[in-house]
């Protein structure tokens, strides 16, 4: 049984019509009939009903289209991509993140992705509030927090911590901060967003399983800054203490110039568990520019926690 046998039977089957598929073929309608009659000479069974107007699926035909039709465009798929993986990849990408994680984690890998890529031309779009990935014609969001919900496809890239952090002469000239509650004493680098500015969350790490204990701290500050990249540096400087996620202030940590205050909890102004996730609308015949990037990013940033 050839495959352009079934092609012919489906494209008839959705056509209705023999010589529609043979001008769209330019190829004679005798020559659509001798391939759809030798597939049902070798099948055993009629697949069309024909008349002067028109041709219409046998019932046999009707059950033969509905198991044969997925399987030739699963082959045609694995046809295509099997070239691709043979073809460099190429094409115009558009890519979204907010923008302290792409100025942060993105930008500084873009010269290894051009390198390796160099027929791919990259669109960068840096905004902290999510496209529409449909609407804006955008091929892959990296988007932070809760896993995505609705008809996205999304793939977790790494775990998200946050830290509270302070600078080494904040702390020489403050307050003690020996444990969250401490937080009360001081006034803190807020971020104007819910759950950042009015409480954080914290989960004491227990080597007990099943006895780690969570509670909430009210904090308070003077100065509100949106931009998470910002509210580090003047941490940095030395204004107060500032929650902050771990792959903003890794360098920093180990460089010293900030200190983790509470190594042994886990802290969070909303939600628990949070990450960094991968976000493209369709799983379906994924572009190979896009599948590049996925793994791209997955191999140079997906190590779960930082």
């Amino acid at each position: 049984m050839q495959i352009e046998s079934l092609e012919l039977f489906i494209e008839v089957a959705r056509q209705g019509s023999f010589a529609e598929v043979a001008r769209s073929r330019d190829r004679d309608a005798s020559y659509v009939s001798r391939i759809i009659s030798a597939l049902e000479k070798e099948m055993g069974v009629r697949l069309f009903q024909r008349t002067t107007r028109k041709v219409a699926l046998t019932e046999p035909g009707e059950l033969f289209l509905a198991s044969v039709e997925p399987l030739v465009g699963a082959l045609a798929a694995a046809q295509n991509e099997a070239r691709l993986i043979s073809s460099e990849p190429r094409g115009h990408l558009r890519l979204t993140t907010s923008v302290s994680f792409g100025q942060q984690c993105v930008v500084p890998l873009l010269p290894a992705f051009c390198e390796r890529f160099p027929k791919i031309s990259l669109e960068l779009i840096m905004s902290d509030t999510n496209l529409d990935l449909v609407a804006d014609r955008v091929d892959l969001a990296i988007r932070l927090g809760l896993r995505p919900t609705g008809d996205l496809i999304s793939a977790r890239l790494m775990q998200t911590r946050y830290r509270v952090c302070a600078s080494p002469d904040y702390l020489k000239s403050s307050p003690p901060l020996n444990e969250p509650g401490d937080l009360g004493d001081h006034r803190c680098l807020l971020m104007p967003l819910s759950g950042f500015s009015s409480a954080w969350r914290f989960i004491e790490e227990n080597s007990t399983p099943g006895q780690d204990r969570e509670y909430s701290v009210d904090v308070a500050g003077d100065l509100f800054i949106s931009n998470a990249l910002a509210l580090r540096d003047v941490a940095v400087a030395g204004l107060g203490p500032a929650l902050l996620a771990d792959w903003l202030v890794r360098d920093q940590l180990a460089e010293k110039r900030l200190v983790d205050l509470f190594a042994n909890y886990r802290v969070t102004p909303t939600q628990f568990y949070s990450g960094v996730w991968l976000v493209y609308p369709s799983r379906s015949f994924l572009a190979q520019k896009v599948r590049v990037a996925v793994d791209f990013f997955k191999e140079h940033l997906g190590h779960g926690q930082i």
